[in-house]
C-alpha cells in the first residue's frame, strides 16, 4: 500500500538524520519519540480538521500589512523600481519584480518592529512563554522555540530577529535549531505566490500551504536534535534573564533597529549574489563534461537523481520518481519558487494526485544553496562572535531543512 510505503519512508528518514548525527548516542529515543507524536498529530488535526487553518490565516493577513508597509516604503524611495505603478507596458509577466528592492527591504522593517518590541518589553516575556510550553512538550528553551514558531509565518531571517538579544547564549544544537527551522519553513509573504501557482493542480493550496508552514515548526525541532543533540546546558530556559536594554528612547530604538537592520539587508544581498554565481559557474564546469541521456549535467541534474529515491520513500510512485526527485533538484540548487514554477508547467498527468501533494510539502522550504548565502550573510551579521559555528553548521542545515521537508511529505503520504 503507498501508506505502508510513506510510512516506511518516515522512518527512513529519521534513521538517516540520526547516521549523520553529531553524536548519535547523545541523541534521546524519548524526545524523538514525543517529537514525532507532536508533528503526527498536529498533521492529523490540520488536514483533518482544515476550518483550524483559518486562524492561521488571520495571522498570515497580519505578516500581510508588514509587507504592504514595506512595499508603501519601497515604492516611494524606489519608485517602480520597489514596487510602484509603472511608467511604461509590461511585455514579460513578473519582470517587474526585484528582489532587492522589493522583497529583502522587509528585513529593515523587521529590524525596527523588533527593537521596538524589545525596548517595550513585549517580546521577552512571550519567549518565556514559549519556554513553558515547549520545554514541557518538546525539550527546548524559549528563545529558539520562539525562532522556530515565527518561522511559520516569517522567512529565516526576519523570524530570528526576533530573539537576536538571546543568540549570542544559544548552545550549539539551538544555534542548528534555529537554523534548521529557517531552511524548513517559507515565509508568509510568498505562501500567496506559491498557492496561486499550484491551485490549478492541487485543490485547497492555499490551506496546504499554511498547513506545511505550521507542520515545519514541530518537524524541525524534531529533525534537528537527532542531527545535533544537545550536550550542553542551555542558557535560554523559561526562566532567562531579560537581555539588557537596547535602546534609551522609542526613537532611539528605531534609529539602532534601522542601522542594524540596513547592515544585515546589505550582508544578505552580497552573499545570495555570490552563491547563486558560485552555482552558475559550478554548472558551467560541469557543462564541459559530455552529454549524459542528451543534456548536459549540472547541480541539479545531479541532485535529482540522488533525491529520486527519496521521493519514492516518501510515497511517490517510482514511476515518478525521476519527475519528483528533478524538482527536488531544482529547488536545492536554485530555490523553491523555481521548482514550483516547473511544477505548475509539468501538468495534471505527469505526477499523480497523492504525488502532487506529498510534493507540495516536501518543497514547502527555503532549504537551497542561495538561502544559505542569506542565512550566513544574516545570521552572521546578527551574532558575530558566533559566525565561524554558523559557517560550520551551514551545509549540514541544508541537509536538515530538506530531511524536515521530506519528513512532512511522507507523513502527509501516510494520510492520503
Amino acid at each position: 500500500m503507498p501508506q505502508l510505503q510513506s510510512a516506511f519512508g518516515i522512518f527512513a528518514l529519521l534513521a538517516f538524520a540520526w547516521a549523520i548525527s553529531d553524536n548519535r548516542r547523545a541523541v534521546s529515543l524519548r524526545q524523538a519519540a514525543i517529537g514525532l507524536a507532536v508533528t503526527f498529530a498536529t498533521a492529523l488535526v490540520l488536514i483533518k480538521l482544515p476550518v483550524v487553518t483559518h486562524a492561521f490565516a488571520a495571522i498570515n493577513d497580519a505578516v500581510g500589512a508588514i509587507a504592504a508597509a514595506t512595499r508603501a516604503g519601497t515604492s516611494f524611495v524606489f519608485g517602480y523600481l520597489g514596487g510602484g505603478a509603472l511608467p511604461f507596458d509590461l511585455k514579460a509577466p513578473g519582470a517587474d519584480f526585484i528582489l532587492a528592492f522589493q522583497a529583502l527591504p522587509i528585513i529593515l522593517v523587521m529590524s525596527v518592529l523588533t527593537s521596538l518590541l524589545f525596548y517595550w518589553r513585549v517580546l521577552p516575556p512571550i519567549v518565556r512563554g514559549m519556554a513553558w510550553l515547549l520545554e514541557r512538550t518538546l525539550g527546548v528553551g524559549g528563545a529558539v522555540g520562539l525562532s522556530t514558531a515565527a518561522n511559520i509565518f516569517l522567512g529565516m531571517v526576519e523570524a530570528p530577529l526576533f530573539i537576536r538579544p538571546y543568540l549570542a547564549q544559544l548552545t550549539r544544537s539551538e544555534l542548528f535549531l534555529v537554523m534548521t527551522g529557517g531552511m524548513a519553513g517559507i515565509a508568509g509573504t510568498v505562501l500567496v505566490l506559491y498557492a496561486t501557482l499550484l491551485a490549478p493542480l492541487i485543490p485547497d493550496a492555499s490551506a496546504h500551504f499554511v498547513i506545511a508552514s505550521v507542520l515545519g515548526a514541530p518537524a524541525a525541532i524534531l529533525v534537528s536534535l537527532i542531527m545535533v543533540p544537545e550536550t550542553s546546558e542551555r542558557h535560554t530556559d523559561g526562566l532567562m534573564d531579560n537581555p539588557g536594554a537596547i535602546a534609551s528612547s522609542t526613537m532611539d530604538a528605531i534609529v539602532k533597529g534601522t542601522t542594524s537592520g540596513l547592515e544585515l539587508l546589505l550582508n544578505v544581498i552580497a552573499m545570495l549574489l555570490v552563491l547563486v554565481a558560485l552555482v552558475y559557474l559550478a554548472n558551467a564546469i560541469l557543462g564541459l563534461l559530455p552529454d549524459i541521456g542528451g543534456a548536459p549535467i549540472s547541480l541539479q541534474r545531479m541532485l535529482g537523481t540522488i533525491m529520486a529515491p527519496v521521493c519514492w520513500l516518501m510515497g511517490v510512485p517510482w514511476s515518478e520518481a525521476v519527475i519528483a526527485g528533478r524538482l527536488m533538484g531544482i529547488k536545492t540548487v536554485l530555490n523553491e519558487l523555481i521548482a514550483y514554477v516547473e511544477f505548475a508547467k509539468l501538468g495534471p498527468d505527469a505526477l499523480d494526485p497523492r504525488a502532487r501533494l506529498i510534493m507540495l510539502y516536501a518543497m514547502c522550504g527555503f532549504a537551497n544553496f542561495g538561502s544559505l548565502g542569506i542565512m550566513i550573510g544574516g545570521l552572521g551579521t546578527m551574532a558575530p562572535e558566533r559566525r565561524d559555528e554558523i559557517n560550520a553548521l551551514g551545509l549540514k542545515s541544508i541537509v536538515s531543512g530538506t530531511l524536515t521537508t521530506c519528513l512532512m511529505g511522507a507523513i502527509v503520504g501516510v494520510m492520503s
